[in-house]
């Protein structure tokens, strides 16, 4: 099967209307990622044909950046679940060996369910159908079995009393033999109530014209569908329980999983550690034995072998921690460098710099990168060390074991090994606050006597 031609079309034309939302349907998230995106993800078909509604460039777009060799159709009149697999009749034309059909508001499927229905295409079957066993299987529409082949996929307004006791029900999504494929489509009429043609009448007329259809069963959660922001929740219930179980496998340790947030992309070493309540938005690394801490907030970064985050961090895209860095509490980072073995372990904010191997910047510390118009740089330098409450205001060199005395305001560069303390002279006025607090008594005095 391996060698078998694979075209996936994508159905992404829904509105999302019972989302109350102005976003596309398929461009909502879970875990990071566009449900689309989750599609042609599991997908990853030789081909893929995307089908969207009119007026939807976003999506397209989307799709385009996803997946670039994409063909897009258009589905200008809602005419059905067959109507709109037929927009891409030039991708059908071209008879690849398998042609399996996906919706983008379906983004939990998994490539190996897809495999089992191409497999099942392979062993010569012309259709192929996803079917799930639910708790209630009420309004949904049952598949009819005549052994181990597929017969029919009756409706529940149009099943009989014996076929709604069926509980084996359609889960939407089918794999069509490339052969057969657009003749079954052609034949599909809209003699239904709706006046629209149905997808789920290929099986039939499969049958009719004398070749086989079978239905594969696989877990409810790889159909689930996505029409309102409740299942868009349920969606990324499912989704997080499977991302953390599979980090647990691959030998993370997560002290309470529940409460972690992982995105579909998240890379993980050995013998990382995360404790209560982080989130890992979109493109993060965390390389071996690494500890993130409770509260803390990824997205965008790199945390380097044996490094050390948070509680209370927040790294932001582009952060860089290189091997045995800490970043501590309410400590923030964004488009920085951080090399091996460096500190900042308070209440500091470092973006746009690269903070030298053994350098510590100390409690308060800011680089000062934006100007109003434009970011600038600060290069802090190996060894280094920034006082508490210093802002180094970029764009600004810190040389290699420079000391920065706490509370300066440095503008201007420090050479290697040098000392700046730039902060007003202190004055001492010895006896001042007794004397205010002395005048402060009289003119209480005062105003009782009046």
């Amino acid at each position: 099967m391996s060698q078998r031609t694979c075209l996936a079309i994508v159905l992404a034309a829904g509105e999302g209307t019972r989302m109350r939302t102005s976003l596309p349907k398929a461009l909502h998230a879970i875990g990071g990622r566009t449900l689309l995106e989750h599609v042609l993800t599991a997908a990853a078909g030789d081909e893929i044909a995307i089908v969207v509604g009119p007026d939807h460039g976003a999506v397209a777009s989307a799709a385009k950046a996803i997946a670039p060799k994409a063909q897009i159709f258009e589905q200008r009149d809602r005419l059905g679940t067959a109507h709109a697999v037929l927009a891409a009749k030039d991708a059908i034309a071209r008879k690849p060996d398998d042609i399996l059909v996906m919706f983008a508001d379906t983004p939990l499927v998994r490539p190996e369910t897809l495999a089992q229905l191409r497999a099942a295409l392979s062993a010569g079957a012309a259709v192929a159908v996803l079917g799930f066993k639910p708790a209630d299987p009420t309004g949904y529409g049952r598949l009819v079995m005549q052994g181990a082949e597929l017969t029919a996929i009756r409706e529940e307004r149009d099943a009989s009393a014996d076929e709604r006791k069926i509980g084996f029900v359609n889960g939407g999504l089918m794999a069509l033999s490339g052969e057969h494929a657009l003749t079954i489509l052609q034949r599909i009429g809209n003699a239904n109530a709706k006046g629209e043609y149905y997808l789920t009448d290929a099986v039939a007329i499969a049958r009719d014209m004398g070749l086989k259809a079978v239905a594969i069963e696989t877990a409810e959660d790889d159909v689930l569908g996505i029409n309102t922001k409740a299942q868009l929740a349920q969606a990324e219930a499912v989704l997080q329980t499977r991302l953390r179980s599979a980090a647990m496998d691959a030998g993370v340790t997560m002290i309470a999983p529940e409460t972690v947030f992982l995105s579909a992309d998240t890379k993980f070493g050995k013998d990382v550690i995360i404790e209560p309540n982080v989130v890992f938005g979109p493109g993060v690394t965390v390389d071996d034995g690494a500890v993130i801490r409770s509260f803390s907030h990824l997205e965008g970064a790199h945390v380097g072998k044996g490094a050390r985050v948070g509680p209370y961090a927040r790294l932001r895209p582009g952060a860089d921690l290189g091997e045995d860095v800490h970043i501590g509490n309410f400590v923030e980072v964004k488009a920085a460098k951080i090399e091996a073995g460096a500190k900042a372990n308070h209440l500091s904010y470092i973006g746009d710099a690269r903070v030298g191997p053994g350098a510590n910047i100390g409690a308060g510390t800011i680089t000062c990168n934006y100007d109003g118009i434009a970011k600038h740089h600060t290069d802090i330098g190996a060894g280094a060390f920034i006082g508490s409450n210093s802002a180094l205001v970029a764009p600004v060199k810190i040389g290699d074991g420079a000391y920065v005395g706490s509370g300066s305001v440095v503008t201007k560069d420090v050479p290697a090994d040098a000392l700046v303390v730039a902060r007003a002279e202190q004055t001492v006025k010895v006896g001042w606050a007794k004397r205010l607090r002395q005048i402060k008594a009289m003119g209480k005095g005062l105003a009782k006597k009046k």
